[in-house]
């Protein structure tokens, strides 16, 4: 048993104490964050209930993503215990510091986060986040919201599902379709929403059109938003480096889709979708100037102007067949689909006397795919299927003027490379009486081929692999209040195009980056077991308890040098010995009257790092989160408060006693919603109702406890949205 120290029933009765009392919600989240039961897709790659499947699963469905009407996914995923999307202040540096700059970098799974998760829109992988010195490319902002129907978390390993990437878990997100407007026998259907926000002044006005004729079904929709920074608690407004206040930026961003449906027949259907989205950021960045100027300071730092863009245009193409009827093969799905996307960073930097510096910073990806799926249903059993194959082409350039001491630009951070991954998948849902049993093997290739062209960073090496990754599930429905379950699987992530080869050299600060030919792809051994139950239908409950256990974890280290010219420090993409996460978590949701939802969630977790018989903690993994959530359907009302819990991060969970940590806070959220008539609804949200001053732990994680401006790091304080929606 992984999990040996102590017994799993008692560690989730202690976990599970402290959720009594009176239940809120929350406008940072959906009102029903905890809820259980939905159906699933990402779990399986087939639909089930969510209570019917091994690990666990968040759902937001169409109603409750229309209800949250969230500015992005880190507001949508607030409320989430073990969730979170880490956001820094942007406090970057032309040439130095990417503190921030990333945007919304990436999701959080119980501990792990960035391309360790795996994150995809119908079905096709989203960017890779990337870094190098000042240039950050995140991967969150690519998405829209208000082209979602469906967001599901799936946390544990999902290599089995759906091959590199997944380690920690993934997102999978769904957009809107014909169909999902059109219903009732309509043949036209859209809705036009707007909302304000006060927390970066921003607007934002989403339309949508689906229309039928004959076997043809259309859509076409598309959101624009404008806005600035968004605000902290933070209160000095000095233009330099003493800034606490957020940095003064304009926000723009525009999303549009388009698809198109045809009904070849009873059985099978072809359905198109091209998509688009691009976001601008301008960013004065007064926090990078210097407080003075003097002939003994001649590189102080006069005027910072930042200029941010990322672009994502996707076309794809799916057929899907169903027979429920035929002998062998009931359905039959593949997508094939084409995806460009773009991350340019753009900095202008006016200098006391020393001349001014620009940099201009690319990162390309250039994605083509096939994924197909088949099921057979036998007789106890449902058979699943498959293969997925994609090559991206990742590429990136780094230009400008004023190149450090001993480099030239343009230059390339690393060689232009087709990362090629190609998978086969099976899996059997066996239910045997009051049990389910889920047990599925992939198989995964996976190559790094490198071009030399334009890359003058060093040795250049080619990397191919593949892994085989199993996984077992168990449930069993011994009563309708007590159903255990388990799920062990194995995971992997091949290294990234950048950290095989990888070459950056700065004599004159003393430092530089290698590449390493020799790395490995990082392996998860995961364990979760938990209980579940419901009452007379009104209550349901979940208990569980994971063990994550990870070898060749990757880390960028410090392997030698001393930071001299002579002795440089070398920073190298290592395979850090093993790595260990392990945690419980606890939900809850009850419906005591027609129309009012209680839930409440709380998660605990730890983990640590071990390289060369040193052990230190990871400091990704959040400290202690709780909610409670209520929401009361009342006639044309729709009202709902929410409180979430964070307890301080502890000095024992972290791996530098130099690291400011955070101490613990309690945010209450309100919301009303009213229906004026069928298909008019207006809304009001106030989140961080009492203005409290706090800092998340995900967004100030490696800041020094010794920082003079740790209120830039601050969370938003009391803020408001409004927002109107017309459904025709």
């Amino acid at each position: 048993m992984l999990l040996r120290k102590t017994p799993v029933a008692l560690a989730l009765v202690a976990c599970f104490a402290p959720i009594t009392g009176q239940a809120q919600e929350s406008p940072s989240t959906s009102p029903e964050a905890t809820r259980l039961g939905e159906i699933t897709v990402s779990a399986t790659r087939t639909e089930r209930a969510g209570d019917a499947v091994p690990n666990t699963v968040t759902v937001y469905d169409k109603k409750r993503l229309q209800q949250r009407d969230a500015r992005d996914l880190k507001d949508l995923l607030e409320g989430e215990v073990d969730l979170a999307v880490r956001a820094v202040a942007p406090r970057f540096t032309a040439a130095g510091s990417s503190t921030g700059r990333g945007g919304n970098e990436g999701i959080n799974i119980r501990g792990l986060e960035g391309n360790q998760v795996l994150m995809m829109i119908d079905g096709i992988r989203m960017p890779q986040s990337f870094s190098f010195g000042a240039f950050s490319s995140g991967r969150v902002d690519f998405i829209d919201p208000d082209m979602l129907v469906s967001a599901e978390v799936l946390r544990g390993p999902a290599s089995t599902q759906f091959g590199s990437d997944g380690l920690a878990g993934a997102l999978s997100l769904r957009t809107l379709s014909p169909e999902d407007l059109l219903g009732k026998g309509k043949t036209q259907a859209g809705f036009l929403s707007a909302s304000a926000l006060s927390v970066d002044r921003s607007t934002k006005l989403t339309g949508a059109f689906a229309g039928a004729a004959g076997a043809w079904q259309g859509l076409v929709m598309a959101t624009v938003r404008r806005g600035h920074e968004t605000r902290n608690s933070g209160e000095n407004e000095a233009a330099n480096s003493s800034r606490t206040r957020a940095n003064p930026s304009d926000i723009r961003s525009e999303s549009v889709m388009a698809k198109a449906s045809l009904k070849i027949d009873a059985s099978q259907h072809l359905l198109a979708t091209v998509d688009a989205r691009r976001r601008k950021v301008d960013t004065e960045v007064l926090s990078a100037r210097a407080a003075s100027f003097s002939p003994s300071t001649p590189t102080a730092v006069v005027d910072l102007d930042a200029q941010d863009q990322i672009d994502r245009t996707r076309v794809s193409l799916e057929h899907k067949w169903e027979d429920l009827n035929a002998d062998w093969l009931q359905s039959l799905k593949t997508q094939v689909y084409v995806q460009r996307s773009k991350t340019r960073q753009y900095s202008s930097e006016d200098r006391y006397v020393s001349p001014d510096r620009i940099r201009d910073g690319l990162y390309e990806e250039q994605l083509i795919g096939l994924s197909s799926q088949a099921q057979t249903q036998l007789s106890g059993h449902r058979l699943s299927y498959g293969i997925d194959l994609s090559r991206n082409r990742i590429n990136g350039l780094r230009d400008g003027t004023v190149p450090p001491a001993g480099e030239s630009f343009p230059s390339k951070p690393f060689p232009d490379t087709d990362y090629t991954l190609g998978g086969a998948f099976v899996q059997d849902e066996i239910e045997a009486g009051n049990f389910s049993v889920i047990p599925a093997l992939r198989f995964e290739h996976y190559s790094l081929k490198p071009k030399t062209a334009g890359y003058s960073g060093g040795q250049v090496v080619s990397l191919s692999d593949q892994a085989l990754t199993p996984r077992l599930g168990l449930i069993w429905r011994a009563s309708a209040g007590f159903q255990p379950y388990a799920q062990w699987a194995l995971g992997f992530r091949a290294p990234t195009p950048d950290q095989v080869n990888n070459g950056f050299a700065n004599p004159a600060q003393g430092y530089r980056s290698i590449g390493n030919a020799n790395l490995k792809a990082e392996h998860a051994n995961s364990l979760e077991m938990g209980l579940r139950g419901k009452l007379a239908e009104a209550l349901r409950w979940q208990l569980s308890a994971y063990e994550n256990r990870y070898r060749n974890f990757i880390g960028q280290e410090t392997v030698s040098g001393s930071g001299t010219p002579a002795d440089p420090l070398v920073f190298q993409y290592v395979n850090l010995a093993k790595a260990r996460i392990r945690g419980v978590e606890a939900r809850l949701m009850w419906q005591p009257l027609s129309g009012l939802h209680l839930s409440g969630a709380i998660a605990k977790a730890s983990g640590k790092t071990e390289r060369d018989g040193v052990s230190k903690p990871l400091d990704t993994v959040q400290p202690l989160r709780a909610n409670l959530a209520a929401r009361w359907e009342l006639g044309d009302w729709d009202l709902q408060a929410a409180w979430l819990h964070s307890a301080a991060k502890q000095a024992s969970a972290t791996s530098s006693a130099s690291n400011f940590l955070t101490p613990s806070y309690d945010v209450i959220d309100v919301g009303a919603a009213y229906r004026i008539q069928p298909g008019l609804r207006i809304a009001a949200y106030v989140s961080n109702l009492t203005d409290q001053k706090y800092w998340r732990w995900s967004d100030v994680r490696g800041i020094a406890a010794t920082s003079p401006v740790l209120d830039a790091y601050t969370a938003p304080g009391r803020q408001l949205q409004l927002s109107m929606r017309a459904d025709y």
